[in-house]
């Protein structure tokens, strides 16, 4: 079987993919444009040609920049923004911070991040509260269904609800705005995982008024891996503590909030994928004529035509409806049979051969438990359609063959 041109050629200069693997998997690490590389680079050199400088008298000026810059790309307030290195680590913020009583409850979606999930559980079992989760369809028919299932498992007891504003595995943009009003009128806080939203779907935080979102930005906005921030309501600001506490826990500094006092200074880091991005930002926005909302409807556009090749090659109905997805789409498979892999991101045997004989690399999920798999595909600018038809005829071939040998 041939193989499909990896990389849409005008685009092919802005990333420094390998040009002989056709990349369909951007949702799992991102991947960094070469100009954004080039300028955490420099931002590493400066950083070493005298760290004192950087440390103790830039530092704090290009944070509050950067910080500036992404606040406005989010629909925030850049006080109430604080840098983190990933959603897992915001989420584990937000849990290790509030105050669980016995019999409390954090509710979840079984779509929910695996790490997040188990940072749900080591808190509620330390408190002695429990997790309580919600059971989302898949295939699904409406984002009503995601609403009933949510609030159909709120109790008197339901303290927390984290959820995904687009799931990992089912790569379902949850109707978030709907469930952040519909909880906290029950009286339940809410902390979104929006591991995938920054750069995938417009943001306004301030008037979605969740009391605290956390998001990659290293996924959709390109910048360099390290770089997720953590959003939190001014109300709710005294109560979240960083995962270290550093100097500014003490400090008598009356010109910057307890919030950035704490989250500005965690330890001495490598700040660079944060100060870059604002170079992320503007890297991406000049990839369509029409900025950032061009690039997310031009990415969603190629992720159905995308989803719907796949579907067309498998046989099968799209498992979700348009509204419902962004940037990413994924496709149930039929049960697999081969042992996993030992890696905890990528578990079914199908993975290699798909990489090694058709030079696509793309996830298969076990969910929502092995057997059960799903493909899940991701666009990006440097994609093109024909990556995606050549997907479903690999996919296509790979199950034929596991068929052969059962």
């Amino acid at each position: 079987m041939p193989r499909p041109a990896p990389i849409a050629p005008v685009l092919a200069a802005l990333w420094s993919l390998r040009p002989d693997v056709t990349h369909l998997n951007h949702g799992s690490f991102g991947a960094t444009p070469t100009a954004v590389q080039e300028a955490q680079r420099a931002v590493r050199e400066r950083m070493e040609r005298q760290p004192v400088e950087f440390f103790a008298r830039a530092w704090e000026g290009l944070l509050d920049a950067a910080r500036a810059d992404l606040a406005g790309f989010l629909g925030a307030g850049a006080d109430d923004l604080a840098f983190v290195p990933n959603t897992t680590a915001g989420v584990n913020t937000v849990l290790r911070s509030l105050v669980f009583e016995p019999g409390d409850e954090i509710l979840l979606t079984d779509h929910e991040y695996n790490a997040c999930a188990n940072a749900a559980r080591f808190v509620a079992e330390r408190a002695g509260a429990r997790v309580v989760v919600a059971r989302v369809p898949f295939p699904i028919a409406s984002p009503d269904e995601v609403v009933g299932a949510v609030l159909g498992a709120v109790t008197p007891r339901t303290r927390l609800a984290i959820l995904d504003h687009v799931t990992s595995p089912t790569a379902l943009v949850f109707p978030i705005e709907r469930l952040v009003r519909e909880l906290q009128s029950r009286g339940v806080e809410v902390l979104v995982d929006g591991a995938h939203a920054p750069g995938m779907v417009p943001l306004d935080l301030d008037a979605l008024g969740a009391e605290h979102y956390t998001g990659n930005l290293h996924k959709w906005v390109c910048a360099p891996k390290g770089a997720a921030f953590l959003h939190v309501r001014p109300d709710r600001q005294d109560a979240i503590a960083p995962l270290a506490i550093s100097h500014g826990y003490n400090s008598p500094r009356a010109d910057r909030s307890r919030f950035r006092r704490l989250f500005d200074w965690t330890g001495t880091c490598d700040p660079s994928a944060w100060l870059c991005v604002p170079v992320a930002l503007r890297a991406l926005e000049q990839t369509a004529p029409g900025g950032w909302p061009e690039v997310m409807r031009l990415n969603r556009a190629l992720a159905l035509a995308g989803r719907d090749a796949v579907c067309a090659a498998l046989g099968v109905a799209p498992p979700a409806p348009d509204e419902m997805i962004g940037s990413m789409a994924s496709v149930p498979l039929p049960p697999g049979s081969g042992p996993p892999s030992e890696s905890p991101l990528y578990q079914d045997a199908m993975q290699a051969p798909l990489l090694e004989r058709f030079g696509v690399e793309v996830p298969i999920i076990p969910w929502p438990e092995p057997p059960a798999r799903l493909v899940r595909l991701s666009a990006q600018r440097y994609n093109a359609p024909e990556q995606y038809e050549a997907l479903g005829r690999a996919i296509r071939a790979a199950l034929d063959e596991e068929a052969g040998r059962g």
